[in-house]
């Protein structure tokens, strides 16, 4: 069974999970009508092969066509229609890749969460549990007051009729005509209406404690669970934002709320009918008129409230350019939001219009750079079918410029760094709804704005520092006194970065090697604090970059260069110089392992061992592979081709068994380049990495015998046309 099948049969709060999957730059219809073909070709070795990329991205449109034109209904072949004119005018080969398998990965995990036992989560199986029962509460709450509701309309209705029989047999008394009216059967007349003014009386009093009683439980729902469901999900779309969990919840909370206002609104037209019936009878002590106005009152605050509260961001800013890291904005740069309204209104009677600001009210002297949209700022919310009739707006081509200064200065120049200044953006709207007037207002989370990519980085660490470490929405001055992390929390969001950018996170063994990279002798407390500063500003002692530069580079690499490898698990990654030296002295002659260079931003080495015939063992690394010269050759070709030059002149591959003891190829052979099945009329030429031998270094001293001579430049020479490589490939054995 294909894996999009199995999603389909996925209970409904995970498919809710895989809705937020896909989008206009992946809509979920070419998934569903391509599933079997997209997950039957070779998306991950395209990961570094732009032109595989293209081919794929081409074959996708050709397959697309295809299906639309074998389509019956005509809709979804209008619907098919415009999303091969958007692929072809707003899609890219590598944006489209880098969106599918972030898609499939994503619907693995999905996929896997559905039975969390099976993983071994058994803490996350019981807070799935907690949750299910909160969740499971809060829909008998809301039921129980929909319901209450539902009973008080019908009571209502029972006054009216009560009050319509009252006030008929009040003026057929007062209609007889005087030779009719015998003391008598006045007196039996006034006793029935007095008879039925006391059961109006009491069914009024009896609708009114019932209302009060409502009115209280909603008041109590807003307070004790709607306020903190909803804090709650802000927090987890914070935890989303860099990284964490899929964040869901969206359309259960949207559905509280609408059924919580829906409530509110028809216990406001209860007391309206309750105040009409009053101007029709009324008499001492009637109850209406003296508790009505205060309940009215507390109606319309709630309904206020609870109004105000559901405008929140859906989407929080972000650049299309880089979807994984939200909350960063380059200047001059298009970035897009959403905003949403949770409760389902009733007929609003004008177009509501929603206004972006950027940095609203923000305190003089709070940031040396001021900024303003450059583009069109306004656009009116739309009924959305999928979201069961809510209003929603996304701006989809929001851009910054920076403002400029007359005086030739930028503004004030702060102590905090252009990565390190918060900015925010604010959502405003007003409408009036029943006669009521509510001003809605909220704002995205902190932004970092930067005006070129190196400073991306950077911006990153700032947006997983503020998200990790506080719940606010708008403490810009965060940076001015930033908070700790403790190591167990730190390290948890940077696994969740490997799971986001390379499709794999970190297990425990490579964090305890990052912990000691970061932290020394304290990295095996994980209640150790991290400050800020030691994460992203200070320099690893010895080092011109900080932790989280290196960190982030290697990042980078992976992504761009090491996925299958890395997807694979054969890099070990962050092992210490020291550390490789003791895992592979005591395994057999070639063993290597695959490690991240301390000493380069985004390098990879590898390290293998070799034993002599007296018994010394003698450790050879490669100098690190950069990004520069992993666009040349796939990683899994260089371990594959790599020659050394022995003392002996002959070329060999040292390269045996991947750490601990897998064979090379039984290893890497799935990710080795297979050569094209063509005739051509030349010899094709192979690019094989090669190194040459210079020094021997031994963990003991040893006798060695004296070195051959060097080759000759003419020897040199025929040896590179024989083996057929490029001089610029050539790397040396050396120590980090």
């Amino acid at each position: 069974m294909s894996q999009w099948k199995q999603v389909q049969q996925l209970e409904m709060r995970l498919l809710e999970q895989v809705d937020y999957l896909y989008d206009d730059n992946f809509p979920m219809d070419i998934r569903q009508g391509l599933a079997g073909w997209i997950e039957s070709q070779d998306w991950d070795s395209a990961v570094n092969d732009e032109s595989m990329a293209s081919v794929l991205f081409t074959n996708l449109q050709t397959q697309l066509e295809k299906v639309r034109s074998q389509e019956q209904n005509f809709l979804q072949r209008h619907n098919m229609k415009i999303i091969q004119q958007q692929l072809q005018v707003t899609a890219s080969p590598a944006l489209f890749l880098v969106l599918h398998l972030r898609a499939c990965r994503r619907e693995k995990e999905v996929k896997s969460s559905s039975c969390s036992l099976e993983q071994g989560a058994l803490e996350q199986s019981l807070q799935n549990s907690v949750a299910f029962e909160r969740q499971k509460n809060m829909d008998n709450r809301v039921s129980i007051i929909r319901n209450s509701v539902q009973l008080m309309d019908q009571a209502v209705k029972n006054i009216e009729d009560m009050q319509d029989d009252f006030d008929f047999c009040y003026k057929t008394l007062q209609s007889r005509e005087s030779a009719d009216r015998t003391s008598e059967m006045i007196k039996q007349g006034i006793t029935r209406l007095q008879e039925m003014l006391n059961r109006l009386d009491f069914k009024r009093k009896e609708i009114l404690s019932k209302m009060d009683v409502v009115i209280k439980e909603i008041d109590d729902l807003m307070t004790s669970q709607l306020r903190p469901e909803l804090q709650d999900w802000k927090r987890r779309q914070q935890i989303a934002a860099i990284g964490g969990p899929l964040l869901t919840g969206l359309e259960q909370l949207q559905s509280w709320f609408t059924l919580t206002a829906q409530s509110l609104f028809q216990i406001k037209r209860q007391l309206d009918k309750l105040g009409e019936l009053v101007v029709k009878v009324t008499y001492e002590s009637d109850p209406i008129p003296l508790q009505k106005p205060q309940m009215e009152e507390r109606v319309k605050y709630l309904i206020y409230h609870l109004i105000k509260s559901s405008f929140v961001v859906e989407k929080q800013p972000c650049m299309p350019t880089h979807p994984q890291k939200p909350l960063i904005i380059k200047t001059g740069v298009q970035f897009t939001t959403k905003v949403r309204l949770l409760v389902k209104l009733p007929e609003v009677d004008y177009q509501l219009k929603v206004k972006t600001t950027f940095d609203k009210d923000l305190p003089a002297g709070r940031v040396s750079r001021q900024f303003f949209i450059l583009t069109n700022n306004t656009k009116v919310m739309d009924i959305e079918d999928y979201s069961n009739g809510c209003l929603s707006v996304e701006f989809r081509h929001l851009q910054l410029k920076e403002k400029k200064y007359t005086n030739g200065t930028k503004g004030n120049e702060g102590l905090l760094s252009v990565t390190e200044e918060l900015h925010s953006l604010s959502f405003e709207a007003c409408f009036t709804v029943q006669g009521l007037a509510v001003d809605l207002e909220t704002c995205s989370l902190p932004l970092v704005v930067i005006s070129n990519v190196s400073q991306l980085p950077g911006g990153w660490a700032s947006v997983m520092w503020y998200n990790l470490l506080t719940d606010e929405p708008r403490n810009l001055g965060f940076f001015g006194n930033p908070p700790r992390a403790s190591w167990s929390q730190l390290s948890e969001v940077l696994s969740w970065q490997f799971s986001t950018f390379a499709g794999r996170g970190l297990n425990k063994e490579q964090l305890d090697m990052l912990g000691e990279k970061l932290l020394g002798q304290h990295a095996s407390c994980g209640d150790y604090q991290v400050s800020w500063s030691k994460f992203a500003k200070e320099n690893i002692p010895g080092k011109p970059f900080s932790f989280w530069m290196w960190l982030d580079s290697i990042l980078e690499l992976i992504k761009k260069h090491l996925l299958p490898v890395w997807n694979e698990n054969f890099i070990m990654g962050f092992v210490s110089k020291e550390m490789e030296r003791a895992l592979l002295k005591d395994r057999e002659p070639g063993t290597f392992l695959l490690r991240f260079s301390e000493s380069h931003l985004g390098g990879i080495t590898f390290t293998w061992v070799e034993h002599s015939d007296t018994g010394d063992v003698k450790f050879n690394s490669v100098e690190p592979y950069t990004k520069n010269r992993l666009s040349a050759l796939p990683f899994a070709d260089i371990i594959r081709d790599y020659k050394v030059i022995s003392n002996g002149g002959v070329p060999e591959n040292p390269l045996k068994f991947l750490y601990p003891d897998i064979p090379k190829d039984e290893a890497f052979g799935r990710l080795y380049n297979s050569q094209p099945s063509k005739v051509y009329p030349y010899i094709p030429s192979t690019l094989i990495p090669i190194s040459e031998l210079r020094s021997e270094a031994s963990s003991t001293p040893r006798s060695c015998p004296s070195p051959e001579p060097p080759m000759t430049p003419g020897e040199f020479d025929m040896l590179s046309e024989h083996l057929c490589f490029d001089i610029d490939t050539m790397s040396s054995p050396y120590s980090e």
